[in-house]
């Protein structure tokens, strides 16, 4: 039997939105703690990541207009405590928390970009002690840039008419707090630059909490400071206060009032510097008279007597003069026996003289020519006669004469060595040391 009425039975849609009707009226505002995994971002712009537990996962979503206040960045991992309200995604039929507000579990949002910003501007550089621009001594035009109405500016104006009144001070008004306080900060101090009206920017303002002071903690307030050829001072809040201009600039002065003594020289001080070099301009020059004094009288003393001063000087001509003539003489003693050195080595050097050495030259070798001919015909002859002897001794010619013949066929004058190579009435050719015969074999 069936147990469901047709006016029980519910639709996949129908069911799904009642429990999304139920989900949203009765957990529209919700806090939840978790760990963040998950995480993606796609070119939507919107965040889609997961809060879990030990004993359950939660799927969150933070749409584009949320993630555009969130102060810091999500990593994988972090501890988070999130406030939305739950909904249910009807495609997936999946519950899902609709992220309205981020912070880290145990820190707050601000600090935690705060803490962000200042490691990721650290690592480019910003803060290093190289781009750190030298205040100059005694500037002569200051700009403020700062609220109109707030207590730094009244700080530093009190300051600077105590300590030096002749200082030229400019005030160029931005927002110090809210969402576009970080972008006129930057403006301003861009625009400075390009006019070159200061000798030193202060860039401030009085105390507050940590989202009043956050226009200070903005990357474009940090780019505009370090890409400033002015030098700038960070005056933000009191002295416990760190933002992260004060990292970013030349010079972080812990208040307003402070960065306003930083760049002005007090009345006193000065007039005790200008005491000093007066009198050390004093000393500089009653030395300089006495020495040009002690120079002139040194000067008066030498023409105190003409006529002796003259016989000095007649006296060192005469020692220059002798000094002269003996190296006169010494540099002509010198040529001369350089002088003959050159016509002895021209003498040795005359053509007579080379052609006779050639001559005998010539003649010497053609001595030792006609000599050594002789004795290599001489050995030639006799090399000759013996390898003549021992032809000889080789020859047939030679061994005929001792009785000997060579036998050779008449049919086709081959030398007869064997019996074997003829036979009987073969017709045989004697060749003997004198002449030949024809002879006919009749026996072998």
């Amino acid at each position: 039997m069936n147990i469901f009425t047709e006016q029980t039975i519910l639709t996949v849609s129908r069911l799904t939105g009642l429990v999304k009707d139920l989900l949203e009226d009765n957990f529209c505002q919700v806090w939840v703690e978790g760990e963040l995994s998950n995480l993606a971002q796609p070119s939507s712009g919107h965040l889609y990541f997961t809060l879990k537990d030990s004993g359950a996962m939660l799927r969150c979503v933070m749409f584009r207009s949320s993630v555009k206040v969130l102060r810091f960045k999500l990593n994988e991992g972090m501890a988070l405590i999130v406030r939305g309200r739950l909904s249910v995604y009807d495609q997936r039929g999946e519950y899902q928390l609709l992220v309205e507000y981020a912070e880290p579990k145990g820190l707050g949002a601000l600090q935690a970009a705060f803490i962000q910003m200042k490691e990721r501007l650290a690592g480019e550089g910003l803060f290093a002690a190289e781009h750190k621009r030298p205040l100059p001594a005694i500037p002569q035009r200051v700009t403020v840039v700062t609220s109109a109405t707030g207590a730094a500016i009244h700080d530093i104006l009190n300051v600077l008419g105590r300590r030096h009144a002749g200082v030229e001070l400019l005030l160029y008004p931005v927002r110090v707090q809210g969402v576009e306080a970080a972008d006129e900060i930057a403006a301003a101090l861009d625009d400075l630059n390009r006019l070159q009206a200061a000798d030193v920017i202060i860039v401030g303002r009085g105390g507050g909490s940590l989202e009043d002071l956050w226009a200070f903690n903005e990357e474009a307030v940090a780019r505009s400071i370090f890409r400033s050829v002015i030098p700038v001072i960070s005056a933000v809040g009191h002295e416990t206060d760190w933002t992260i201009s004060d990292f970013v600039a030349d010079l972080r002065a812990p208040t307003p009032s402070a960065a306003a003594e930083l760049v002005t020289v007090a009345r006193k001080e000065l007039r005790e510097s200008v005491a000093a070099l007066e009198h050390r301009l004093y000393q500089s020059t009653r030395a300089w008279l006495q020495l040009r004094q002690r120079y002139l009288e040194g000067l008066q003393r030498a023409l105190h007597d003409p006529l002796q001063l003259l016989g000095y000087q007649a006296q060192r001509l005469d020692d220059l003069s002798t000094r002269l003539a003996s190296g006169l003489r010494n540099l002509l003693t010198r040529r001369r026996e350089q002088l003959a050195r050159s016509e002895q080595r021209l003498g040795s050097l005359h053509p007579a003289l080379q052609i006779s050495r050639f001559r005998q030259q010539v003649q010497n070798l053609s001595e030792q020519i006609q000599y050594r001919t002789l004795q290599q015909l001489d050995y030639c002859g006799r090399t000759l006669g013996e390898e003549t002897a021992r032809l000889n001794a080789l020859s047939p010619l030679q061994t005929m004469a001792r009785g000997f013949a060579v036998v050779e066929r008449c049919k086709d004058g081959m030398i007869v060595r064997s019996t074997a190579e003829i036979e009987v009435g073969s017709q045989i050719r004697l060749r003997l040391h004198q002449g030949t015969a024809r002879c006919l074999v009749e026996e072998l």
